[in-house]
């Protein structure tokens, strides 16, 4: 009887699927990999689900850097259909994994936020800041430059994430190297100082820096704008955005001979759209990428001071970056 009913259910299904494709709804799967905080990546995934209730959504999540390994690991034979978050520093170093795409949002996204052969696409601008407890680190004391981080007061204070493990993390160390001169000008000086400061503490998630200087475990945290503008109501804690700043998007990219091509484009369309730009931005302080939209309670990119960032160099030289990093870690 058990074997017959679930016999039944399946032609029922496959019946409700057909019916879906005959009426030209999108149906099937789509894999999403992300390293976004949970609580917004799961709010964009229901809305897409919401809107699109015949694709069966399915998500991995992980850090950036995690991501982009797997999704290399797997190039021969794809699982993932779409990776949504990730600096797109990080997603160019592995842009030969990528499908090109033009989006159907593409008129209102401005150039510099896209690849130039259209293998990613940016969603999300992501200004850095520092962000402080302010128990342990009152307004008065608290770093405004990255200099301020070398005072000797905040050695083994400052949470900070491995560039190897986060994508937010390099975009950080990319960050603090251009604002100091760029790497053959005194950038990497600066970071070996910087190093020392963290007394040998480095993180192995950026989610643990806004989490863990919230918690009153560390006095200063290097995080994300996206992450920082969530405690606005936690008088305990503030940020401000340090000068020689970058604003480096997240990117979303379609993988290339994914198992799900149609359902990619679909999602990449999706988190592109005036509907999940604006609940992303209203509801989880995520700045959007769209030109026809303001940025509600956050500041202009045109007010914060940025740095010359070298888009190029950082997506090229990922891999060396990362192991200079690695050796002023292991001196």
């Amino acid at each position: 009887m058990k074997k017959w009913l679930a016999f039944l259910m399946m032609v029922v299904m496959i019946l409700l699927a057909s019916a879906a494709a005959l009426a030209g709804e999108p149906s099937g799967t789509v894999v999403v990999y992300s390293p976004h905080d949970a609580n917004p990546l799961q709010a964009g995934l229901d809305l897409f689900s919401a809107a699109y209730p015949n694709v069966k959504v399915e998500q991995v999540a992980a850090g950036t850097g995690e991501l982009l390994q797997r999704i290399a690991a797997e190039s021969e034979n794809p699982l993932c259909d779409v990776l949504w978050g990730g600096g797109a520093d990080s997603l160019a170093a592995f842009k030969n994994y990528f499908a090109p795409y033009v989006c159907a949002n593409d008129a209102v996204i401005d150039e510099a936020f896209k690849d130039a052969d259209d293998l990613w696409i940016g969603e999300s601008p992501l200004p850095m800041v520092i962000f402080y407890n302010r128990e342990l680190c009152p307004d008065e004391e608290a770093p405004k430059t990255w200099d301020d981080l070398l005072d000797p007061k905040w050695k083994g204070k400052i949470a900070y994430a491995s560039p190897a493990k986060s994508g937010s993390a390099f975009t950080q160390l990319c960050t603090m190297i251009f604002a100091h001169g760029g790497p053959d000008g005194g950038g990497w000086d600066f970071i070996e100082k910087f190093y020392a400061n963290l007394d040998g503490k480095v993180q192995d998630s950026s989610g643990n820096c806004h989490k863990l200087v919230a918690a009153g475990e560390y006095a200063i945290g290097i995080t994300i704008e996206k992450s920082a503008v969530l405690y606005k109501d936690n008088e305990g804690v503030a940020y401000i955005y340090p000068p020689g700043n970058s604003a480096v998007p997240d990117g979303v990219a379609i993988i290339k001979g994914c198992p799900n091509p149609d359902n990619a484009k679909l999602f990449v369309d999706f988190v592109t759209s005036l509907e999940c730009q604006t609940e992303q931005s209203q509801n989880w302080e995520r700045r959007p990428v769209r030109s026809d939209m303001d940025t509600g309670d956050l500041p202009p990119l045109s007010e914060l001071d940025l740095c010359e960032y070298d888009f190029d160099w950082a997506a090229a030289n990922k891999a060396e970056i990362i192991q200079t990093w690695e050796d002023i870690v292991t001196k």
